[in-house]
């Protein structure tokens, strides 16, 4: 390439304006031709068989350190799903427990009854808003304070916060007893409002649900919220429990036998449902029509189902042989390989599944890039061309 500069260079020294014109056209020619323009994936094979898992590498630039190339086939392909359901194994079984019995809290409302002293009955409504009643009025009955606290008459006023129904009755019988002969008291939950759970996103009716002495599964509280939207990805329901956030793959989890029906909410607990199109990848390069791919309703998204989604590669200007899936991994770049020139690879692609915000790229042949070269080159060639008719 050298050599042929320096003789173009040499004969533009000795030729006339006209053939000069040609001459800085074929320097521009030749110089161009190292680099054509466009993003490329530039892979190199490492030390050894080039063909074996993480053997290959991305060249390095002043802004990219050198990254490891991962070859895709069927035994890599299922190494990595297996690695990813084990993860979401070991998470989503934390979350599997018994459900706890009821316990009262500040608003709650207790429907107290004192038996052969009908007198406590008319205790009830002083502690009601007096008016006409709204949606939001508590139900008749004791409320207790925001300091977990019941007054009851005669018994005066008792701590019932994190008790139980029962265990309320008890201490008011023990309170009564010193007043009348043996008390038969009986305590009942009158509404239910200290707990509640919150389910938010791709749900048809999102909002908050009371917790009550019936325990509260993770179907319930979708069932409540209207169920999933058309939209929604039941594969990425984050579950926000005292801080710490657990990703729920429903799908997932009823191919493994594991019913959602027995994951028990808590108070305060948090569903919010992800979309389809958040949780989308990027298809980009020498396909029909570039641009993103949203996984089905059940969360799940192939390598083939992208490139379907975009109307497959351009069998006229990819190289089926550098086709790449970009990802970020705890801010540290993966990259994957896939040589699809045989139609063996379209099983692979088929397994492979991609995340949320993963970058497919298909690389371009040989002939597309010389023709980019040729078209920025066009333009110069012809500049030189009637230069030198000009002078001429």
């Amino acid at each position: 390439m050298k050599y042929s500069i320096e003789r173009a260079c040499d004969a533009m020294r000795r030729a006339s304006l006209p053939k000069r014109g040609a001459a800085i056209a074929l320097v521009g020619l030749l110089s161009a031709c190292a680099a054509a323009p466009g993003f490329r994936m530039q892979v190199t094979p490492g030390a050894g068989d080039g063909a074996q898992t993480g053997a290959s590498h991305v060249d390095a630039t002043a802004t990219t350190p050198e990254i490891a190339i991962t070859e895709l086939d069927l035994g890599t392909v299922k190494r990595l799903v297996t690695e990813r359901h084990t993860r979401q194994d070991e998470q989503t079984q934390q979350l599997f427990a018994a459900p706890q019995a009821y316990t009262v809290g500040p608003g709650d409302v207790l429907q107290i009854v004192v038996w052969d002293h009908p007198e406590f009955a008319e205790a009830v409504g002083s502690t009601q808003t007096q008016g006409p009643s709204k949606p939001g009025d508590p139900a008749a009955g004791f409320v207790v304070d925001q300091g977990g606290k019941v007054t009851f008459p005669y018994a005066g006023s008792l701590a019932v916060a994190g008790l139980r129904t029962e265990q309320i009755g008890e201490r008011l019988t023990s309170a009564l007893s010193r007043f009348f002969v043996k008390p038969q008291v009986t305590v009942r939950m009158a509404s239910y409002r200290s707990r509640q759970v919150y389910v938010d996103g791709e749900v048809r009716s999102p909002g908050a649900f009371s917790v009550t002495d019936v325990p509260l599964s993770f179907y319930d509280a979708i069932s409540r919220a209207g169920g999933f939207s058309d939209s929604a990805d039941q594969s990425d329901v984050v579950l926000v429990r005292n801080g710490v956030s657990h990703r729920v793959d429903v799908a997932h989890m009823l191919a493994q036998g594991m019913n959602p029906s027995q994951l028990y909410l808590k108070a305060g607990d948090l569903l919010r449902v992800a979309s389809r199109e958040d949780n989308n990848v990027y298809v980009m390069g020498e396909v029909t029509k570039p641009g993103s791919a949203v996984p089905r309703r059940d969360g799940k998204l192939s390598l083939a189902d992208a490139l379907s989604q975009v109307g497959s590669v351009n069998a006229s200007t990819a190289d089926t042989a550098q086709m790449f899936v970009i990802r970020s991994r705890d801010n540290t770049p993966e990259v994957f390989h896939l040589d699809s020139r045989s139609p063996v690879a379209m099983l692979v692609a088929k397994e492979f599944e991609l995340q949320p915000k993963d970058i497919v790229y298909v690389d371009g042949n040989g002939l597309v890039r010389f023709n980019r070269v040729l078209s920025l080159l066009m333009p110069l060639i012809n500049t030189g061309l009637t230069a030198g008719v000009i002078a001429k």
